[in-house]
């Protein structure tokens, strides 16, 4: 072989090595900003709304006894879980809430009374 060809099928291979690297990092890039984007939109989007004092059952705080903290509420289990064609309740098994507590209001009286 000739130094000339080895020359030039060294330089297609480098060229098709530069031109693949390039076209995935533009690739990437792009669907690294897009993806920022849908962060930053469920950041706002999250921002808009109140938290809710949810337990790691799902139910609310309101739904639990204030004095045991146990869950009052009903679990719906589905027919097909059980075989039967009909929908039962139970009593949810959460022992406690587990979730984040409302701060509880405090009267301050004004400093600038006169």
């Amino acid at each position: 072989m000739d130094p000339l060809s080895l020359v030039i099928g060294a330089l297609i291979a480098v060229g098709g090595v530069a031109v693949g690297r390039l076209s995935t990092r533009n690739r990437l890039r792009a669907a690294l900003e897009e993806e920022r984007g849908r962060e930053r939109a469920r950041i706002t989007e999250d921002g808009q709304r109140s938290v809710q004092p949810l337990c790691g059952c799902g139910h609310h705080l309101v739904f639990h006894d204030r004095e045991s903290s146990k869950c009052q509420s009903q679990v719906v289990i589905p027919g097909h879980w059980t075989g039967s064609n009909e929908t039962t309740y139970r009593q949810c098994m959460c022992q406690g809430y587990r979730g984040p507590r409302p701060i509880d209001p405090y009267y301050a009286p004004d400093l600038n009374e006169n």
